[in-house]
């Protein structure tokens, strides 16, 4: 157990240290504001801002969707714990990053959200991926319309994906099907999805057969259209994005959510 507390004091640690650094670089370049992570959903950005942020993936991913495509320059704390997909820059060569947006000459990629709309108004945006489901561990009761076909389903709920969340949430799923289908199909290899850019991917997860529920659809490539889904929950019904269970929609009987490409994108700087 000592060991374990003291891989965690080091991991603080180190995030401590990289964090004091950026501010001290950045304090010389110019003026910058720090916001905690569970601030970040109601702070209203201003267009003349860049956006720093410094942690996992994942706080890039929350963070992108309050962005208002504003150029977002992410930086890994820690490059020897954290793989930092989404993170290009480090605490040595973020200010060139700063500098070069500054300057508006920079390079930079823009990422697609996936966004779910409730038919009273409400929408949800989400940078790597939604779920669709109930918010404790009893089954989803949902009817789901897809392609000009609709089923009522029983399952443990939806996972929509868009391409920079494929290898997260979505690639555990393609995990599970190839580790149990490898048990009778030996010579299986197994793939992690792809997707194309604008391309979003949606997965039931567990689908339940019953004489009321049915399992054909339960996959598909949302490209130039929607996925249409009515709970069927009284109560417990959830939409959320990114692993964030805090930021949510309520989803109970009488609410219809639409799934598709949202407008907006997010504008992630690169070296």
């Amino acid at each position: 157990m000592g060991g374990d507390f003291e891989e965690y004091e080091t991991e603080d640690s180190i995030f401590k240290a990289s964090l004091n650094s950026l501010q001290t670089q950045l304090s010389k370049v110019i003026k910058n504001k720090t916001i905690d992570r569970q601030f970040v959903s109601s702070y209203i950005f201003s267009k003349k801002n860049i956006i720093i942020v410094i942690g996992q993936d994942g706080l890039v991913a929350n963070t992108a969707k309050y962005s208002q495509n504003l150029p977002i320059i992410a930086v890994n704390p820690d490059i020897e714990r954290y793989d930092g997909i989404l993170l290009p820059f480090n605490t040595t060569n973020f200010i060139e990053g700063v500098e070069n947006v500054m300057a508006k000459d920079y390079q930079s990629k823009i990422m697609s959200f996936a966004e779910a709309k409730l038919n009273d108004g409400q929408r949800l945006l989400a940078f790597n991926d939604l779920f669709i489901g109930a918010s404790s561990h009893v089954s989803a009761r949902y009817k789901i319309t897809f392609n000009n076909t609709t089923e009522q389903h029983s399952s443990s709920g939806i996972i929509v994906s868009t391409p920079a969340g494929s290898t997260g949430w979505l690639s555990s799923i393609f995990n599970m099907a190839y580790g149990v289908t490898k048990m009778f199909e030996k010579d299986l290899v197994a793939k992690q999805p792809k997707l194309k850019e604008n391309d979003l991917l949606f997965a039931v997860r567990e689908p339940f057969k019953s004489i009321r529920t049915q399992t054909n659809l339960n996959a598909g490539i949302i490209r130039n259209n929607s996925l249409t889904i009515e709970s069927y929950m009284p109560n417990n019904g959830i939409i959320f994005s990114d692993g964030v269970e805090q930021d949510f929609l309520k989803f109970n009987s009488g609410s219809i959510a639409t799934i598709g490409l949202a407008k907006e994108s997010a504008n992630i700087v690169l070296i």
